[in-house]
């Protein structure tokens, strides 16, 4: 483990606000996720289920949890399976979880060896008055599961073998849960953002004409690993000159030249929990006239934008008045004009050629964390605020991004010690060629 003991008093008050969320005589299962093949004998890299984490702070393959209150035994009210450990094992993948080390992480105290869940879970199925049964899915907004996962198959066996009971979704209970992150998950995801300050830091010292995108690229991850993280929190986006106007371009393979911007969206994750900065700054340490003036225009939306999302404010009525900004910025850009504006379809306003995409979303456990962007934003959420131009003619964009905690009286900007002032980034970088 790279990353400080989180302590299970996390996890134990995850469950306990879980099981107030769920009906009477109800079982849920949570399933870690698939170990993903490339090619040949080859593996991906591991990244647990979210929600299975979220519950246990397990981060092993072939686990699950199950949480049962009702159930009459008190041992099995909350149980976790674990792979066996063995001498063969441990030789080829290293030390694996024993049941005294799972409960010290997880705070639960029921751990079985994965063998043998299905006898355990027929007999919770069957005798202790078991009536709803909640199980897990990938229900995010955006997103596109097109290979079948642990759940999908955990889905279809339990219910060609439990056909008579009533089944429900658990996805909807864990966004809510979710999107309120407690102290302890605001310190983890402020400690993900302090190493992607550090990051971006050494970036500063070390970007001068003649680098390639993927030289920077290099210089984080020493950064982020150096600090006990496992690495970037997202594929990064090394964008230099006209790349930086596509937003997720991620070859990094360019050669970085004198008055070009570099557009970097780079950040690091920590214990799971995940950070997502972005800043763009100039090859040369300093920027032109005409790059300042976009670059400042982005930084009063995005500074207007952090006084403006707050609580009971609904995202999309949010994101609304944030392009009425934006419109009023362009203009004075001189990139759009009245006359655009007056005659503009309203399905694919004047804006949309030099801002495409939305300001914020929630971040935690995943980068794009699960909530209902429809619902009113909720004090104790976190929050990216990432506005940005993008000007294909000029073969330049800017874009700027903060993490944010939502807060009753102000928000607290959790990215407020990462330099953004265009003056205090060149004061630094012209400082290192000096």
């Amino acid at each position: 483990m790279r990353h400080e003991p989180i302590g299970k008093e996390l996890f134990i008050a995850n469950r306990k606000r879980l099981v107030k969320k769920l009906k009477p005589n109800s079982i849920v299962v949570f399933n870690s996720n698939d170990i993903m093949p490339s090619n040949a004998d080859g593996t991906l890299g591991y990244i647990q289920n979210s929600d299975l984490y979220y519950v246990s702070g397990i981060h092993q393959e072939e686990s699950m949890v199950i949480i049962c209150p009702d159930f009459p035994d008190k041992k099995y009210r909350e149980v976790l399976f674990l792979r066996e450990p063995n001498e063969m094992m441990e030789k080829w993948e290293g030390h694996k979880l024993t049941k005294k080390e799972a409960t010290e992480v997880s705070g639960i105290e029921t751990v079985v060896w994965v063998s043998g869940f299905d006898k355990l879970f027929h007999h919770m199925m069957t005798m202790g008055g078991t009536e709803h049964v909640f199980l897990n899915t990938n229900e995010h907004y955006r997103s596109e599961v097109v290979v079948e996962s642990r759940d999908a198959r955990f889905i279809e066996w339990c219910k060609k073998t439990y056909p008579l009971h009533k089944y429900e979704r658990i996805a909807p209970v864990m966004s809510e849960l979710r999107r309120v992150k407690q102290p302890r998950e605001v310190a983890l995801i402020q400690q993900a953002c302090d190493i992607t300050e550090c990051g971006f830091r050494r970036v500063l010292n070390f970007v001068r004409p003649g680098v390639m995108e993927y030289e920077i690229e290099a210089e984080f991850i020493h950064e982020f690993k150096r600090l006990g993280s496992k690495g970037f929190a997202y594929t990064p986006i090394i964008a230099a000159g006209e790349n930086n106007v596509i937003l997720h371009y991620v070859e990094n393979s360019r050669q970085c030249h004198a008055g070009d911007l570099i557009l970097l969206d780079v950040a690091a994750e920590y214990a799971n929990y995940n950070s997502d900065l972005t800043r763009t700054i100039p090859v040369s340490g300093q920027y032109t006239k005409r790059q300042k003036e976009v670059y400042n225009a982005v930084l009063r939306i995005q500074r207007a934008a952090f006084k403006m999302l707050r609580p009971s404010v609904v995202y999309f009525d949010f994101q609304r008045e944030i392009e009425k900004l934006m419109e009023a910025e362009l203009l004075k850009l001189k990139l759009i004009n009245k006359t655009d504006i007056k005659n503009q379809n309203p399905e694919s306003p004047a804006y949309r050629k030099y801002f495409y995409h939305g300001t914020s979303h929630m971040l935690g456990l995943d980068v794009h964390d699960v909530g209902n962007m429809h619902d009113k934003v909720q004090v104790g959420s976190v929050w990216t605020i990432e506005p940005g131009i993008y000007i294909k003619e000029e073969k330049f964009g800017v874009r700027l991004e903060n993490n944010v905690v939502i807060g009753k009286k102000v928000n607290i900007d959790l990215m407020r010690n990462i330099p953004i002032e265009a003056e205090e980034i060149e004061e630094i970088m012209m400082a290192n060629k000096k």
